[in-house]
C-alpha cells in the first residue's frame, strides 16, 4: 500500500488522477491511499453479498445497495473520500445519492478485508465512519470466514458482534433480512 500526503486534497484533485489501471484511490485525513485491485476471494465474497442484498431489496421500498467502485464523500474540506466495497442507502437518506457520487454518511458500509487494506479498514476507515456517523459498519474477513458488525450509539461504535459461518446477519436498516454468513464465503 502506498500513501501520499499533500497539504490538502480536493475532490477536483482526485478527479484529475489517472483513470483505469490496477489502482484504487481514497483520501482519508489528508492522505491519498493507492491500493491494488482486490484478489479473487475478495471479489467473490463481495459479489455474493451484493447479490443477496440486491435480491432482498428487489420489490421492497427500503433503499439501494451499491457495489464498488462508488465514491462516498464525507467532507470536501478537508477532503474525506472513500470507495467502500458495498454501500446501502435507505430511502429516508436517498438525497445523499447524486448522479456522480454519494455525499454523506450511508446507512450501512461493508468492507471486505484483503491484505492491502486490512489495517486501513480496521483503523482509519473505522475511525472515519464512526466520526461521520455511519450507523452500521460490517468488516468481512474472508480468511477467517467472519463478519464483525459495528453499530453506532451516542457517536461511538459499540463492541462488534462477530459472526462466524454458523451465524446469520441482520440489520435494523433491512427489516426481515437474515443472511446465513456461510452463504457469501466461497469455498477455497
Amino acid at each position: 500500500m502506498t500513501t501520499v500526503k499533500l497539504k490538502e486534497w480536493t475532490y477536483e484533485d482526485y478527479l484529475a488522477l489517472p483513470e483505469g489501471g490496477p489502482l484504487r484511490y481514497e483520501v482519508i485525513d489528508g492522505e491519498l491511499y493507492m491500493t491494488p485491485a482486490p484478489n479473487i476471494r475478495h471479489q467473490r465474497t463481495i459479489g455474493r453479498l451484493y447479490l443477496v442484498l440486491g435480491s432482498f431489496l428487489a420489490g421492497r421500498s427500503l433503499g439501494e445497495v451499491f457495489i464498488s467502485p462508488i465514491d462516498v464523500i464525507f467532507s470536501r474540506t478537508p477532503l474525506q473520500y472513500v470507495e467502500p466495497d458495498l454501500v446501502f442507502v435507505s430511502n429516508a437518506r436517498s438525497a445523499i445519492v447524486t448522479a456522480q457520487n454519494i455525499q454523506g454518511a450511508p446507512d450501512l458500509i461493508v468492507e471486505v478485508l484483503s491484505p492491502g487494506t486490512e489495517r486501513r479498514d480496521r483503523r482509519e476507515k473505522h475511525s472515519l465512519y464512526e466520526r461521520f456517523g455511519v450507523p452500521e459498519y460490517w468488516i468481512v474477513d474472508p480468511e477467517e470466514d467472519t463478519v464483525a458488525v459495528f453499530r453506532i450509539r451516542e457517536g461511538k461504535y459499540l463492541d462488534p458482534l462477530v459472526l462466524g459461518k454458523s451465524g446469520s446477519l441482520t440489520s435494523p436498516f433491512l427489516p426481515g433480512l437474515s443472511i446465513p454468513v456461510a452463504s457469501f464465503f466461497p469455498p477455497e
